[in-house]
């Protein structure tokens, strides 16, 4: 058996993680939109982030992939802070932003996501990044885009499952 030359193509990836993005988008407001503020804010037990602080994560996400994308910011990381990654479950209802607002930024920012990903090119998405958060020497724009992308899935999936903590029935079915 000959040795086989691999090339990175970039056909259809665009559009892979385009239908990505829709998917991830409309899971999210299934599992959302009903709720309200004072529901997203019930915690499973015995421990774990309330839906909340799990949109304000995605949100928190979703303003590093802007900037991979060459779109602005909707809020900023310091807006989002209490949203990273490693910090304390959120117990105070005064420390959370208000489930609209999560979801106002949520919908703007996926409107500046669609639009960075409808001008990627190949060359954009071989591009190396500056500093990969998983330590890769080898991370590409495409290759962060797609760990992005399965890490807001991962997270728009346990929206599914705080939605019935909060009492409500499974939205998809």
């Amino acid at each position: 058996m000959g040795t086989a030359t691999v090339t990175k193509s970039w056909a259809g990836a665009i559009e892979v993680l385009q239908s990505q993005a829709a998917s991830i988008r409309a899971t999210l407001h299934r599992n959302v939109d009903d709720l309200t503020h004072a529901e997203s804010l019930h915690s499973p037990q015995p421990g774990g982030n309330c839906l909340n602080w799990v949109i304000g994560h995605l949100d928190q996400v979703n303003e590093q992939m802007l900037g991979l994308l060459g779109q602005s910011a909707v809020l900023g990381a310091t807006a989002l802070a209490r949203y990273q990654r490693g910090t304390p479950e959120l117990q105070d209802a005064g420390e959370a932003l208000p489930l609209e607002k999560l979801m106002s930024v949520w919908d703007e920012q996926w409107a500046r996501i669609d639009k960075g990903l409808a001008e990627l090119t190949a060359e954009k998405l071989e591009t190396p990044v500056p500093h990969s958060p998983r330590g890769k020497a080898d991370e590409t724009v495409g290759s962060l885009l797609a760990t992005l992308l399965f890490h807001q899935a991962y997270h728009a999936g346990q929206t599914g499952l705080l939605r019935r903590i909060a009492g409500h029935e499974g939205a998809i079915r």
